[in-house]
C-alpha cells in the first residue's frame, strides 16, 4: 500500500467518523408506550419527537417503542427510575407508588371529558402531578385523553347482575379490582400486551378499555359486544424521568417544555378526530354496542370504592364530589 493511498484511506475514515459524530444527538431519549402505532397517544409522541429534533437542531432525538416492545407499563416506570429508558405514558398505574394517582381513573367518579379536564387543572390535579414528581421521580409534561372505558364481552351485559363469575381482565390497579369485584365479576390483573391472546385462548372472558384501544388492539376479533358502561373517563400522563429532564441544559429544557405544550394541543385534536370515527369502525368490524344501566353499576361499586381508600384519600374523594357539584 502506497503512502499516498494510506493517507487517503485515513482521511476518508476520519471524514466518516466526523460525520457520524455530527449526526449523533447530544441527548438520545427513549420512550416505551403500551399502545400500538395506530393510537392517538403514539401519534402524539411521534409529533413530539419531530418537534424536539427540529427545534433543538438535532441536539435531542426521541425514539419511540410502541406496543410494550421495551417493557410493560410498570416495568417501564421502573426502567425510567433506574435511568435505562427515559419516557412513557402512565396514570393510575402509579397507584402502586402513590395512592392519589387512583383518581386519574377512579371508576364511577368522572362522567365526561369536561369534568376530566376540570379535575386535571384543579388544585387536586396539580397535587397529583406534584406527588408523581416528588415520590416517583417522574415529571408530568401534559396529559393525553383516553376517553370513557367500556366493557367488552361475548354476551351482552346490561346490568351488573349479569356479571356474576365473569372472568374479566383489568390493569393492575387496585380501584379497578375493587369496583368489578363489587359488581360481581372476577377481575384478573394482566398486562395490556397479553390481553388479546388471553381472550383468544379463553383465559379471560372479557376486558374493559376505551373505544380507541378496543379498536386499535383488534379486540373485535375476539369479542362481540361493547357494553357501554363508561365506568371510567380517563387520561394518561406523558412523563419523563426527573433526573433525565434535569440533565438537559436550560436552553434544551425550554425547548423541551415548548414542544410538550405543542404536543398537548396536537393530542387533543387527534383525540377528537379519533372519537368521531371509532364507534363506526367498531360497528363495521361487526361489534355490537349495548346500552346498559349505568346507575346500577355505579350503585354496586361506589361504596366499596370509598371504603377501599385510606382516610386521607376519602377526604380527597369528597373534595372532588364537592367540586363536581360546583361545576353543575
Amino acid at each position: 500500500m502506497t503512502r499516498t493511498r494510506l493517507i487517503l484511506i485515513l482521511f476518508c475514515l476520519g471524514f466518516v467518523l466526523s460525520c457520524a459524530q455530527k449526526n449523533r444527538p447530544e441527548y438520545l431519549l427513549r420512550a416505551s408506550l403500551l399502545v400500538n402505532d395506530n393510537h392517538s397517544w403514539y401519534k402524539s409522541f411521534a409529533y413530539f419527537s419531530e418537534l424536539l429534533e427540529t427545534k433543538s437542531d438535532g441536539r435531542i432525538k426521541l425514539e419511540i417503542y410502541h406496543s410494550e416492545q421495551l417493557a410493560k407499563e410498570v416495568e417501564a416506570i421502573r426502567l425510567i427510575q433506574s435511568g435505562v429508558i427515559d419516557m412513557t405514558s402512565t396514570s393510575s398505574m402509579l397507584n402502586n407508588w402513590i395512592e392519589i394517582a387512583a383518581f386519574c381513573e377512579m371508576p364511577f367518579l368522572i362522567k365526561d371529558t369536561d369534568e376530566m379536564t376540570r379535575l386535571i387543572k384543579s388544585p387536586i390535579g396539580k397535587q397529583i402531578e406534584r406527588e408523581i414528581r416528588d415520590k416517583t421521580d417522574l415529571r408530568v409534561i401534559g396529559y393525553l385523553p383516553a376517553g370513557a372505558r367500556h366493557l367488552t364481552s361475548n354476551r351482552p351485559i346490561k346490568h351488573p347482575d349479569e356479571l356474576q363469575g365473569l372472568i374479566l381482565r383489568v390493569p393492575s390497579i387496585p380501584s379497578f379490582v375493587t369496583a368489578w369485584q363489587a359488581c360481581g365479576a372476577k377481575p384478573t390483573p394482566m398486562a395490556y400486551s397479553e390481553v388479546f391472546t388471553a381472550l383468544q385462548q379463553g383465559t379471560v372472558e372479557a376486558q374493559e378499555n376505551p373505544l380507541a384501544l378496543i379498536y386499535s388492539q383488534g379486540f373485535s376479533e375476539v369479542q362481540e359486544y361493547v357494553n357501554l358502561t363508561a365506568h371510567v373517563v380517563s387520561w394518561t400522563y406523558p412523563v419523563i424521568g426527573e433526573k433525565q429532564y434535569q440533565a438537559l441544559p436550560e436552553d434544551l429544557q425550554r425547548i423541551f417544555d415548548a414542544c410538550a405544550l405543542e404536543m398537548q394541543t396536537y393530542a387533543l385534536q387527534v383525540y377528537e378526530q379519533e372519537q368521531k370515527n371509532v364507534r363506526q369502525k367498531l360497528l363495521d368490524q361487526g361489534m355490537q354496542l349495548i346500552e346498559v344501566d349505568k346507575a346500577a353499576f355505579a350503585n354496586k361499586a361506589v361504596s366499596a370504592l370509598r371504603e377501599s381508600l385510606s382516610p386521607d384519600m376519602q377526604e380527597v374523594y369528597e373534595q372532588i364530589i364537592e367540586m363536581k357539584a360546583s361545576w353543575e
